[in-house]
C-alpha cells in the first residue's frame, strides 16, 4: 500500500480532480494549504503566500505508480511556474478503528 499526496495551486483543483477520477481515485481527502516563498530575483523579502491545496489517498501499488505517471505527463497546470507536486510513500502498516488487528488480515 502507498500514501500518494499532491500538493497544487487551488486555481489547478479542478484539474487534479479530473486527473484523479480519470485514473480510478475515487476516495481522496482535500486540505487547503497556505504555500510560502523566497521573493524572485529583484525582489526583498518573501512573495505573498499561495493558496494551495493537498490531497492524499492510500493506493495499492500499481495504482499510485499510474497515478505518479500521470502527474509526470500532466500539462494542464494554470501557471507553469508552479507545477503540480506528487510524492509517494510506503505505508508500513493501516488499520481501522472497531477492527482488531488479527482480523484485519482475514
Amino acid at each position: 500500500m502507498k500514501l500518494v499526496a499532491l500538493l497544487y495551486l487551488e486555481e489547478d483543483a479542478p484539474s487534479v480532480a479530473k486527473l484523479l477520477k480519470e485514473h480510478g481515485v475515487m476516495a481522496y481527502s482535500r486540505l487547503p494549504l497556505e504555500g510560502h516563498g523566497a521573493g524572485m530575483k529583484g525582489w526583498l523579502g518573501e512573495v505573498a503566500p499561495y493558496q494551495s491545496h493537498m490531497d492524499f489517498a492510500l493506493l495499492a501499488a500499481e495504482k499510485a505508480e499510474e497515478l505518479m505517471e500521470a502527474v509526470a505527463r500532466c500539462d494542464r497546470c494554470q501557471d507553469s511556474r508552479h507545477p503540480i507536486h506528487a510524492l509517494q510513500v510506503d505505508v508500513e502498516k493501516a488499520v481501522q478503528s472497531g477492527v482488531s488487528i488479527s482480523n484485519l488480515n482475514k
